[in-house]
């Protein structure tokens, strides 16, 4: 499988931000009306929270309002066909999560989108790692510890996820398939749904985000083991990845920017250079490393070859998980 390098932000500010200023200065007048900024979640979420702080600092670079619109339902679905929908003229973008673009192609039989077709990428603007976490609990100080604990208990651990088909549980079943363990999944409605029961030991542990558990492992409630990125997070450095245990376990959470298919390159180019400037921003940064989410950058093109590998990795995930749409 390719493997899609994707630009640091001081490489990706080189490209945009000087080799297409030129191209971005022809987008003649754009924008001249308010840009609606599609979030396919409810509000108060990660993705809600990330969207409007980029929405805040684009209104003031840009001179135009940039108003997030919540349009949640069916694991994302509504809301990224609603923006497939639209006019492709630049005043529809929409934030969304791996989830939206390259685990439900492979979960839902009838999409009404396609991730590849259907937009135009505009940039991957970060990423972040779930969190492995055990309740205090279980006696695996290690994520090596727990593996040992999983093989010695087998079938008896259970992890808790946000679903079927979430991004937390299927890092459990790569976990158990990559590991050879056995664990039982126990599926909630939402994140916020698991947290009580994890918390009182219902279940043993769980892949979830820091903004969720961090102020619970710093309180002593939950332990945390490792993250699911190929390498550790840097707001996380004491945090092992689970790669360097199981080689090749790379499960992030990222977030991409997209525009309806047909929007016009330059409005495509103008809209990556003003997002580029403000992840680039310290106090931008500042704000989501806290959640431990890492800006990235990309150039438009990164995340359209990013999508493609990332939809058969995700499809052979799904596939080997046997997991179903609730």
């Amino acid at each position: 499988m390719a493997v899609i390098k994707l630009a640091t932000i001081p490489a990706a500010i080189v490209l945009s931000l000087f080799g297409t200023m030129a191209v971005a200065q022809t987008a003649g007048g754009y924008p001249h009306k308010p840009i609606r900024f599609v979030v396919p979640y409810t509000p108060g979420g990660g993705t809600d929270l990330m969207a409007r702080a980029l929405a805040q600092r684009l209104t003031e670079n840009m001179g135009q309002s940039v108003i997030v619109e919540n349009r949640a339902g069916a694991g994302g679905n509504l809301g990224m066909e609603n923006v497939a929908r639209s006019a492709p003229d630049g005043y529809t973008i929409a934030l969304a999560l791996t989830a939206q673009y390259v685990v439900n192609p492979a979960l839902y039989p009838k999409l009404p989108y396609d991730s590849v077709k259907d937009y135009a990428p505009i940039m991957l603007v970060a990423r972040n790692p779930y969190v492995l976490v055990v309740h205090p609990t279980v006696p695996a100080k290690s994520f090596n510890e727990l593996m040992a604990l999983a093989k010695q208990r087998a079938g008896q651990l259970t992890f808790s996820s946000s679903g079927n088909g979430s991004g937390a549980h299927l890092s459990g079943e790569m976990m158990k398939t990559m590991g050879r363990v056995n664990m039982l999944h126990i599926p909630y409605k939402g994140a916020g749904a698991l947290l009580p029961d994890l918390i009182a030991g219902q279940v043993h542990l769980s892949f979830v985000t820091w903004s969720s558990v961090g102020q619970y492992v710093k309180g002593g409630r939950l332990r945390s083991l490792a993250v699911t990125t190929l390498k550790r997070s840097p707001a996380l450095p004491d945090l092992p990845a689970i790669a360097e245990t199981l080689p090749g376990y790379d499960l992030p959470v990222w977030y991409g920017i997209v525009a309806p298919a047909g929007t016009p390159r330059e409005i495509v180019t103008r809209l990556n250079t003003e997002i580029l400037r403000v992840i680039s921003m310290p106090d931008f940064k500042k704000r989501i490393e806290v959640d431990a989410v890492e800006p990235i950058g990309s150039t438009p093109e990164q995340l359209g070859d990013y999508i493609k590998v990332e939809l058969v990795k995700w499809a052979k995930i799904v596939k080997d998980s046997g997991a179903r749409v609730d």
